[in-house]
């Protein structure tokens, strides 16, 4: 028992790369990548601003830090990044690899973004292509079709890719945009008879009348088949 006298003292969580990534990773779920300052992650933390760059040198250190973040986080759900020998079974592999990532990317939407504006490689990053690669590698492809391959799945191997572009999700860029296609129709009959086949209310994909998940997958199935069908060719 506590009594008047003594003092209550608080023990104070010692500061850590590992806390410093964590809680820059939640200030970007919470309120987005923009807002994630050097002075606002050391607010988030209640510490002095200067003592972050005894864990992180610098704002480019720290988004390169958050990226091997992702990554680990795409390990700790697969289990690990080990490439079992397995030359039948390397298709359901990397799917279940390449959504596994598409899982973390869309917990983390601010993501795709830092990870394209890295201009070199993490670690945590080089041994997760290093899986995909062997994954092909062990299921009978050359070194050359691998290469090829890696090429071919671009982002999309992280589980994101660049859509053809992105509306600004307003209402006012929904009725410029209706409006658009209201005039051009007559010199659009295929884009037109598409969007009269396919459209389909959905508020939270990115092209405003496609489901994001199932374009998604339905890439990916048509490369992993297409790179099936070239691997066995040879």
């Amino acid at each position: 028992m506590v009594s008047d006298a003594d003092p209550i003292t608080t023990e104070r969580v010692p500061l850590s790369k590992t806390r410093v990534l964590e809680a820059a990773m939640g200030l970007a779920d919470r309120t987005g990548i923009e807002t994630l300052t050097m002075r606002n992650l050391a607010q988030e933390l209640g510490v002095e601003a200067m003592s972050l760059y005894y864990h992180v040198a610098n704002k480019e250190a720290l988004l390169d830090g958050l990226v091997d973040s992702l990554l680990a986080e795409i390990e700790h759900e697969r289990g690990d990044f080990e490439v079992v020998q397995d030359q039948a079974g390397w298709l359901p592999t990397m799917r279940n690899l390449i959504l596994t990532a598409r899982t973390v990317m869309l917990r983390h939407p601010w993501a795709p973004r830092v990870i394209e504006s890295r201009t070199t490689m993490t670690p945590t990053l080089l041994r997760y292509f290093n899986a995909l690669l062997g994954i092909m590698i062990e299921g009978g492809f050359s070194n050359d079709l691998g290469h090829h391959a890696m090429h071919a799945l671009g982002s999309r191997a992280l589980g994101f890719n660049q859509e053809l572009f992105e509306p600004d999700n307003t209402d006012q860029g929904d009725e410029e945009a209706e409006a658009m296609m209201a005039d051009l129709g007559p010199q659009l009959p295929y884009l037109m008879g598409m969007l009269a086949e396919v459209v389909h209310d959905d508020p939270d994909t990115t092209l405003g009348w496609c489901d994001d998940q199932t374009e998604f997958e339905f890439g990916l199935d048509l490369l992993l088949t297409g790179l099936e069908a070239r691997r066995a060719s040879r």
